[in-house]
């Protein structure tokens, strides 16, 4: 049963925790987005396809966002208390600082949970799908629906095609076709043509009344051949990605593989709600200000504590992935660090005279 102090505070840290976390994804998204405009400039991405990627790479981030928001929202919800003496006064209601953990206890679970489904279920299936949508993206882009006025390029620039305009169903006029096979060069000019299957893996470019000349650039051996019809069969490379992601792979297949790439991913799944926890348990006592204390004043130290902390856990992970001696033990040990200083300071607390030295007695 939570009691009035603990549902307080319980709400503090919920709004803050919110606040803060809302205006880091306001910042990332700024930063995701122009990055995708980018992309989209290069490649002419279509208005749903750029919204599509926005929202899947906002999903794969908040695994960061959160842990990180929870993080400075107790710190700063805390922060306030103690700089407005609200929690001097409770701590001489007989109430310490073991008692807060409650209610920001409640908090940190559900936000590890929350986490626990995005580690292991969301984030990589979002990823899988953006990834996807770029390849499709790409390949549609590299042969889709011809524009009138502007030579579209594909097969490494083997191939090009051009129109002059094109009316409403799809006829294309003042056709130019230009291929390229090995030494030899086929040219074609043609009145009207049409894209069939534009987009798609195969495609046919149909000419209608039209001209084509084969031969090669200097010889003057040419062959002109007039034609009522001519199709040019079109297929497109198939995209792929680079190199296998294993962040991108459902975590059942993570469990099947013992490969150190697997088992470093598998491991950084699990640590992330850990994290959340661990970092709910280190905001408690890094939040206490002394008297006169600005309310900011530890936010420089709690970043600082999370940056030491979060790349630790990237570099182990790194070790895990080479099978390094380094990631021998696993992600599981950084997390005692920061338990450790937290158990460390609670201690301080509680016994604030153990650095002084008895005084030899008088004789």
């Amino acid at each position: 049963m939570l009691t009035r102090l603990d549902r307080y505070l319980l709400r503090e840290a919920a709004v803050t925790f919110a606040a803060v976390t809302a205006v880091l994804l306001m910042i990332l998204l700024s930063n995701q987005l122009a990055r995708i405009l980018g992309q989209a400039a290069q490649a002419a991405l279509s208005g749903r396809i750029l919204l599509a990627l926005v929202g899947l790479t906002t999903l794969q981030h908040l695994t960061i966002l959160l842990p990180v928001g929870l993080f400075l929202g107790i710190m700063l919800a805390l922060g306030r208390l103690y700089h407005e003496s609200e929690m001097t006064a409770v701590g001489a209601c007989g109430i310490g600082p073991l008692s807060i953990y409650r209610p920001v206890l409640l908090l940190a679970v559900g936000v590890a949970v929350a986490l626990v489904v995005l580690s292991f279920v969301v984030v990589p299936a979002a990823g899988a799908r953006a990834q996807q949508i770029r390849i499709e993206a790409l390949r549609v882009a590299q042969f889709g629906a011809l524009e009138p006025g502007r030579f579209r390029s594909f097969a490494g620039g083997d191939a090009v095609f051009y129109a002059e305009r094109v009316d409403r169903t799809g006829q294309l006029y003042g056709v130019f076709v230009q291929r390229r096979a090995e030494d030899r060069v086929e040219l074609a000019v043609a009145e009207r043509a049409e894209q069939r299957g534009a987009g798609q893996m195969e495609q046919e470019f149909v000419l209608y009344d039209g001209r084509r000349y084969e031969g090669v650039p200097g010889s003057p051996e040419w062959r002109v051949v007039e034609f009522r019809e001519h199709g040019i069969p079109v297929r497109l490379p198939e995209y792929k990605a680079q190199k296998e992601r294993y962040e991108l792979k459902p975590t059942a297949a993570l469990l099947d593989s013992s490969e150190g790439p697997a088992r470093a991913e598998l491991a950084w799944r699990a640590a992330v709600p850990v994290m959340a926890l661990v970092l709910m348990v280190l905001a408690v006592p890094l939040a206490k200000l002394r008297p006169r204390q600005g309310r900011f004043a530890r936010i420089g130290l709690a970043i600082l504590a999370y940056f030491l902390y979060s790349n630790l856990l990237a570099a182990v992970r790194v070790w895990m992935e080479k099978d390094s001696v380094g990631g021998q033990l696993g992600l599981w040990w950084v997390h005692l660090l920061p338990l450790g200083l937290t158990a460390a300071m609670l201690w301080a607390e509680e016994h604030p005279n153990w650095r002084r030295r008895r005084e030899p007695a008088a004789a």
